[in-house]
């Protein structure tokens, strides 16, 4: 891994960068290699200067790159473990399972977290880069609830929408991280204060249907 990216490279929110839809990537050219290298730099060091968070995942958007790029940790559980999945233009292309509810963070949001609803299983189709260095398509299935809800995530960051817009309106989901780790509930007036909610009602609307138990 060839790069000087930091955590510092990581956008948050509010930057209206992190609501862009990113672009398809159609050859890996030196340019794209260099921000898959600079996302996986950026996620570790992340990493390292968090001391009760693990870095599970990256979209290059968060890196103020608009192309439809996402790492994911090979190994949730093992920090020692610093290899990624690298998924080109993924895409969700069926949500199965059921809806549950879990917590959320995010790198593009800064210590704060929500309980999210997501799909507890998910089928993508995307693109990696084989051994000679080309595109090669994959298709699959998430093995387990957590990896569907990362990708849903990702996937998410590819499409302009962060994790806040899918609860922008449920005003007791929101926490914040305090020093010692704990999540300790915060007030819908003070998330909104910190300017991470999206204001357009239809695109909220939007955000939200997906997961409605009413589809």
């Amino acid at each position: 891994m060839n790069s000087k990216y930091t955590y510092r490279d990581i956008i948050t929110l509010p930057n209206p960068d992190l609501r862009m839809h990113s672009k398809k990537v159609t050859q890996i050219t030196p340019e794209v290699a260099q921000v898959i290298d600079d996302m996986m730099a950026a996620t570790l060091d992340w990493e390292a200067s968090r001391p009760h968070e693990v870095a599970v995942a990256l979209a290059a958007v968060q890196i103020d790159q608009l192309l439809r790029i996402v790492i994911i940790r090979e190994d949730f559980d093992d920090k020692d473990n610093k290899n990624f999945t690298i998924l080109i233009n993924p895409k969700i292309t069926k949500y199965e399972g059921h809806i549950e509810y879990d917590q959320e963070g995010c790198l593009s949001v800064k210590d704060v977290y929500g309980n999210v609803p997501r799909y507890t299983k998910v089928r993508v189709r995307a693109q990696t880069i084989g051994d000679d260095g080309q595109l090669v398509d994959i298709k699959f299935k998430s093995s387990n609830a957590f990896l569907a809800r990362t990708l849903q995530h990702e996937i998410d960051h590819t499409n302009g929408i962060c994790f806040v817009d899918r609860i922008a309106r449920s005003k007791d989901a929101f926490s914040v991280l305090e020093k010692n780790g704990e999540l300790k509930p915060v007030s819908y007036d003070e998330v909104k204060k910190m300017r991470i909610l999206p204001t357009d009602p239809d695109y909220i609307h939007e955000c939200m249907a997906l997961y409605s138990t009413k589809r």
